[in-house]
């Protein structure tokens, strides 16, 4: 079902005002007027929002709505613009609604068929996506870096052939691990960690991500690893590409010698098939032959189970 949402000013509606990365400098015209003249403003953390409406002179009510009470108290809210009240909504920084509850609160709403206005203003991603200096003229963003290794290298396998930047979000107690994983399946990629975006110690480290790991690697052991991390990976180079290519072509020899000698007896031939790809084959009683096709021994053909 097509639905559409007209903003009528006269109404209620709900409100996704951005915040500064860090410099208050930036904080946008239109979003600070909002927080001004709304009913009640929600938000992520009462704390963080309330420091900031301090600093701008704003008095007004706040309502905690984050990830751990959105589901209890998103249709309070909602049901506070559906009577005509106007409401806004802060992340801790940025742009509500990339990778925080604003997102669910944002698709409630248009569920109900309410009024959404959306303020411009900063985010991290496309900050650091320019910061990065990579010129692949798209990018992909995949919000929090996994924490798991084993997921780590599956989300990083099923982006290897994407020709565009990507971009995650990381933790600094984390950024060490992310950064080795990345240097294991993008060897021959670039990587640049942003972190602290417009604060005062901002920094834009770039480099081969194996140069890059070790560095953050030798900085975590001295303790010197802080504040909030933007990390950007390059899209995949020339001569990443030329050595799949290259490993594609070899690996497709390999094969083509293997069925070269299919003509050989049939024992024979499966076991020439086994050394040749990794692969277990092994010839039934029967008259016809099947292959057992098992776990590869050597990592030839992985992945095409």
């Amino acid at each position: 079902m097509i639905r559409a949402t007209v903003q009528e000013h006269s109404a209620g509606k709900l409100i996704i005002c951005p915040t500064p990365l860090g410099n208050l400098g930036d904080m946008p015209p239109r979003a600070r007027t909002a927080l001004e003249t709304c009913d009640v403003v929600c938000c992520e953390d009462t704390r963080v929002t309330g420091k900031l409406l301090a600093a701008l002179g704003i008095q007004k009510r706040l309502e905690r709505l984050d990830e751990a009470s959105l589901a209890q108290k998103a249709d309070s809210a909602l049901d506070r613009v559906e009577a005509g009240e106007c409401v806004c909504y802060c992340s801790d920084a940025g742009m509500p609604g990339v990778s925080d509850p604003g997102q669910r609160l944002i698709e409630r709403a248009y569920e109900r068929g309410l009024a959404v206005e959306v303020l411009p203003g900063g985010t991290a991603v496309a900050t650091a996506y320019v910061a990065s200096g990579f010129t692949a003229p798209c990018f992909y963003f995949g919000g929090f870096f996994p924490r798991k290794a084993g997921e780590r290298a599956a989300v990083l396998e099923s982006l290897r052939a994407l020709d565009a930047v990507l971009v995650f979000y990381e933790s600094p107690n984390r950024i060490v691990s992310a950064l080795e994983a990345v240097a294991e399946a993008f060897s021959l990629r670039n990587v640049a960690v942003c972190r602290e975006l417009t604060k005062i110690h901002e920094e834009v480290v770039r480099g081969l991500s194996g140069e890059v790991a070790q560095e953050f690697a030798k900085r975590a052991a001295e303790g010197q690893v802080k504040g909030e991390i933007v990390l950007v990976i390059d899209a995949p180079s020339t001569a990443e590409v030329d050595a799949q290519a290259s490993a594609s072509a070899h690996d497709a020899k390999k094969l083509r010698r293997c069925w070269l000698q299919v003509s050989s007896p049939k024992r024979r031939s499966l076991r020439i098939f086994g050394k040749h790809t990794g692969f277990r084959a092994t010839m039934p009683t029967r008259s016809f032959t099947v292959l057992d096709i098992g776990a590869p021994r050597n990592g030839f053909m992985k992945g095409s189970r």
